[in-house]
């Protein structure tokens, strides 16, 4: 049953984004907040169908912990579920910081482009901390929150990669609190794989942490402290033996 859920779903995805992706393209000269409301009903429809199709559902901690300001997400990062769920449920605009590349992806990327988030340019080094930076900033300033994910690539559950420090540097570029966010998505939707699984996934929500007058070091150190501790206790089947993968460099 499982196998057939998850084509189900792959197929409900297909259909959906081409026509979404058309229409992100009509509602181009639209103001960019009617852009963004109009463009994220896709990730809703998105996780609708997970919960629906696939009986992916959500157990949620620590919501009031989300200020009503600026702030900076870190996330843990296991699988597309969490990039789906972010746009869709957070009571603020989000903005993500990718690759300036997906934005030639057919449908899918038009309608990421349209959103004016982050994208860098990953072949240019030290300049694309700059430029996380700089956007980023300004995207603070347009009451959207920036979200990255430390750890730059998925990974699977149980692992823990470097933690890279883009997200840190934008936190003591800008002073903003930072809100670390644990999450097991993983377990039943895993990286790069067709088979998802029944079941529920859950998403925590830290305390913010005070980035003013400490450095980035110190911010990337307490984020994955509270992060990986959450973990533990979320998914200690998992994490109970603190096993570590070492990510590529940044």
């Amino acid at each position: 049953m499982a196998h057939i859920r998850s084509a189900i779903y792959m197929a409900f995805l297909v259909i959906t984004v081409i026509p979404y992706a058309i229409c992100c393209l009509l509602w181009a000269p639209f103001p960019q907040p009617v852009r963004y409301r109009l463009t994220v009903g896709w990730p809703k429809l998105a996780l609708w169908g997970s919960r629906v199709i696939l009986g992916i559902r959500w157990k949620v901690l620590g919501e009031e912990n989300l200020p009503d300001g600026p702030v900076i997400l870190l996330s843990k990062h296991q699988s597309a579920l969490e990039t789906l769920y972010f746009p869709a449920r957070m009571p603020r605009q989000v903005c993500f910081v990718y690759k300036k590349e997906l934005h030639r992806v057919p449908f899918f990327g038009w309608g990421l482009a349209s959103l004016r988030m982050i994208p860098i340019d990953r072949a240019k080094g030290r300049e694309s901390f700059e430029q996380v930076e700089r956007i980023g900033a300004q995207r603070l300033q347009e009451g959207r929150w920036p979200i990255l994910f430390p750890e730059g690539t998925r990974m699977a559950p149980g692992k823990t990669g470097r933690y890279r420090m883009g997200g840190a540097r934008l936190a003591a570029y800008t002073g903003a609190p930072v809100i670390p966010i644990a999450h097991n998505a993983g377990t039943l939707w895993p990286r790069n794989a067709f088979l998802k699984k029944p079941g529920t996934v859950t998403i925590s929500f830290g305390p913010p942490i005070d980035t003013k007058g400490l450095d980035a070091e110190t911010i990337n150190q307490r984020v994955q402290d509270w992060i990986e501790g959450e973990m533990r206790r979320i998914a200690p089947e998992q994490y109970g033996h603190g096993e570590k993968e070492k990510g590529p460099a940044a």
